[in-house]
């Protein structure tokens, strides 16, 4: 075999083995905006369109704070009250383990990562487990979420943070954290950014043409 015919030859492995070590990762969607941006709402429609399991970090956190006997229950509710993050140990574990729970391999991961840590700790546990896709950034003013988040805590959300005080919090803790993550995957090409200030529907006529 001559010398170029043996480098072709390797390729295709190569290439080969790299097509069956992608298909063996999970695919995610990272999606980030600030709270009442209509993350959830979205990731509802993408869920029932194209399949994905809809993994929210802020839920996980509270269905485990709510579970008897939580080794880590106090902890989450403090860092949720007071608008502060937990560690990411605990958030990258509970959505590993609800990953693998799912069966399934396609996931949309709403909330996360929310920081500098939050990125690094999911990149040492997460980084070579998952094909990251993109970044789905719901772009939304300050204002109108404010509102979105107080209309929804006034017809009984039952978020402890869907109040006044904690929005601050939530919202200081979003632009002086999660933006510079944000800006991160801007560098690396990987942010798709909607215009979340119009109505759902109108959202995700954007969205979904991202998925199609």
């Amino acid at each position: 075999m001559s010398e170029n015919k043996s480098c072709m030859f390797l390729n295709r492995i190569f290439r080969g083995v790299q097509s069956l070590i992608m298909a063996s990762k999970y695919n995610v969607v990272f999606v980030l905006g600030g709270p009442g941006a209509g993350k959830g709402t979205q990731c509802s429609k993408i869920v029932e369109k194209f399949g994905y399991v809809h993994l929210s970090a802020g839920d996980l956190l509270r269905e485990e704070r709510a579970k008897p006997g939580s080794e880590y229950g106090e902890l989450i509710e403090n860092h949720i009250k007071n608008g502060t993050i937990v560690p990411v140990e605990i958030t990258c574990s509970l959505l590993e383990r609800a990953m693998k729970d799912s069966g399934k391999m396609d996931f949309l991961i709403d909330g996360f990562p929310r920081n500098q840590n939050n990125l690094e700790g999911w990149n040492k546990e997460m980084g070579e487990k998952v094909n990251l896709k993109f970044v789905l950034f719901f772009n939304c003013p300050l204002e109108v979420c404010t509102q979105r988040c107080l209309d929804r805590g006034a017809a009984g959300s039952g978020r402890s943070d869907d109040n006044l005080e904690s929005l601050k919090k939530r919202f200081d803790t979003y632009m002086n954290a999660t933006m510079p993550i944000i800006e991160h995957y801007e560098g690396h090409d990987l942010v798709r950014k909607i215009d979340a200030t119009r109505s759902p529907d109108e959202v995700f006529g954007d969205v979904e043409k991202l998925f199609s």
